[in-house]
């Protein structure tokens, strides 16, 4: 049986280039933990929480750069998931949201990326937007 929440990484995570495997798994219909699944010592606890941009903002989105589509074999009949690294505060609202280097997941074929934006072409992202601005 395959593990659906497992995927490997194809384009690396920043910071973590050598993790190639990590399980995607729900908290809830905003967030999800994103766990390294590597045997080695050096990330075999590594975790990271990310969110499901789209319940900040609807109006999220971005292209997909060419050498990322092949990378993760997205074409039309893809099914993508896409979620942002979370930097915990000490409250949701003080923590913030990096949308400018969002992770693509091809579920289709398991696999994910992190793709980094370049901020000239999309200045209406940063790296870390407090959850609090999207809150009403």
């Amino acid at each position: 049986m395959v593990n659906k929440n497992l995927f490997t990484v194809k384009g690396p995570i920043l910071g973590f280039e050598d993790i190639t495997k990590v399980e995607i798994t729900p908290l809830d219909k905003f967030f999800v933990t994103m766990k390294s699944v590597e045997s080695g010592a050096e990330h075999k606890n590594t975790s990271f929480t990310l969110i499901n941009p789209y319940v900040l903002r609807s109006d999220y989105s971005f292209d997909v750069p060419t050498p990322y589509q092949v990378l993760l074999d997205i074409n039309d009949r893809s099914d993508l998931r896409v979620y942002n690294m979370v930097m915990l505060g000490k409250t949701i609202g003080e923590s913030g949201v990096n949308f400018i280097a969002p992770i693509v997941c091809n579920v289709k074929n398991n696999t994910m990326a992190q793709i980094v934006l370049d901020p000239k072409d999309y200045v209406e992202y940063s790296q870390a937007e407090k959850i609090s601005n999207f809150l009403s």
